[in-house]
C-alpha cells in the first residue's frame, strides 16, 4: 500500500482560545443568518425527526456542516469550512459548488447559496426569514448585517470543537434517550439534552418569531439540557436549564463556583472564560454539566440507576 501524503497543518488549533464578543459581534450576528439559511434548506428536506432533530448543524473538522440530505436518488451536504473559509455545496454525484465566506450581506450570501443549489440542480424551497431573534428581517432584504472575520470566525470555530469534545464524553455516561451533539442555529448555540422518559407539560411558546408549535414538540418530555452559546458574557457561556423546572432547582448548589443560577435567563451559567482560564477547562466543564444534571435529575427524582448504569468496556475489549 502506498503511504498518503500528509500536508501541513494551515494553522495551529488551540483548545480553548479567547474570543471576546465586543471584537466580533457584528460577525457573529452575520454569520447566525448564514447558518440559519444552510439550516432552513436542511429543514425544508430532511425528514421530520422527534424534537426537530432533523434540523440542526454538527462540528466538524473543518467547521459546521449539514451532514447528507436526501434529495430524490441522491444526497447533498453544505459544510461551513472555517479553514479556507468557503461554503461548500457537494452533491453525491460528485458535482461541487463553493460559496466565498468573505464580507457581504446576508441578501447577498442568501442569493450566492441558492444559485449554488440551483448549478447543482438541487431546487428547495423555504420561508426566507429568520427565527429566534426579534428583528426578522428576510434573508434577501438583509444588508445590515454584512461582517466577516476569518480569524475570529475560526476561534469561534475551535471554541465549538473543544465544546463538542466535552459535550461527547458527557452524553457518553447515559444510557436513557438523549440528543446528539448538535448546533442549533436558531439561537445559535451547541446543545445536548437528556431526558427522564416522562411526558412534559406543554411548553408556554413564547420564542421571537417562532411558531409556539415548535417548541411543544422541542419540549414535549422532560429534559435536561446544556450546552454553548456565543452570548452571557464576555466570551460566552456554557448553560444548563431543566424542563419542567422542578422546585429547588435555582438553588441547589452547582460546580464550579463561577457558575450561578440567571433568574433572568431561567438557567444555570458559567462564563466560558472561566473555562478556558481554569487550571483543567474539561474537568471544570464537566463538573458544571455534571452538577447542574444532578440538581434536574434529583429534584425531579429521575430514575438515575436505569438511566445511568452501564457495563465499563477498555479499549482493549471493544
Amino acid at each position: 500500500m502506498m503511504p498518503r501524503t500528509q500536508q501541513p497543518p494551515s494553522h495551529t488549533i488551540e483548545a480553548w482560545p479567547s474570543a471576546p464578543l465586543e471584537e466580533w459581534t457584528e460577525t457573529r450576528n452575520t454569520l447566525h443568518m448564514w447558518t440559519q439559511i444552510v439550516g432552513k434548506v436542511r429543514l425544508a428536506q430532511a425528514p421530520m425527526v422527534n424534537h426537530w432533530w432533523q434540523v440542526p448543524l454538527y462540528v466538524s473538522t473543518r467547521g459546521l456542516t449539514t451532514s447528507a440530505i436526501p434529495y430524490g436518488d441522491r444526497t447533498f451536504e453544505m459544510e461551513f469550512d472555517f479553514c479556507d473559509h468557503h461554503l461548500h455545496v457537494r452533491s453525491s454525484d460528485g458535482s461541487e459548488c463553493r460559496v466565498p465566506l468573505e464580507p457581504k450581506s446576508v441578501a447577498a450570501f442568501h442569493h450566492e447559496t441558492l444559485a449554488a443549489l440551483d448549478a447543482l440542480g438541487i431546487e428547495v424551497t423555504f420561508r426566507p426569514t429568520p427565527v429566534e431573534v426579534e428583528s426578522a428581517v428576510p434573508f434577501p432584504e438583509d444588508t445590515e448585517h454584512a461582517s466577516y472575520q476569518p480569524d475570529h470566525v475560526r476561534r469561534f470555530w475551535e471554541q465549538l470543537t473543544s465544546a463538542q469534545r466535552v459535550l461527547t464524553e458527557f452524553r457518553s455516561r447515559f444510557i436513557g434517550k438523549v440528543s446528539p451533539v448538535h448546533f442549533f442555529w436558531g439561537a445559535m448555540d451547541l446543545a445536548v439534552t437528556r431526558f427522564s422518559g416522562r411526558p412534559a407539560p406543554p411548553h408556554p411558546g413564547g420564542a421571537p418569531n417562532l411558531a409556539d408549535r415548535v417548541m411543544l414538540e422541542a419540549y414535549s418530555h422532560e429534559v435536561s439540557s446544556c450546552g454553548f452559546w456565543p452570548g452571557g458574557s464576555a466570551e460566552g457561556s456554557f448553560y444548563s436549564y431543566a424542563y419542567p423546572e422542578p422546585a429547588g432547582y435555582a438553588r441547589y448548589p452547582v460546580r464550579p463556583s463561577a457558575a450561578a443560577y440567571s433568574v433572568d435567563a431561567g438557567e444555570f451559567l458559567l462564563p466560558y472564560k472561566a473555562v478556558r482560564t481554569a487550571d483543567d477547562p474539561d474537568r471544570a466543564l464537566l463538573e458544571f454539566l455534571q452538577s447542574t444534571y444532578e440538581a434536574a435529575a434529583d429534584l425531579a427524582r429521575w430514575d438515575r440507576n436505569a438511566l445511568e448504569v452501564r457495563p465499563k468496556w477498555s479499549a482493549a475489549e471493544r
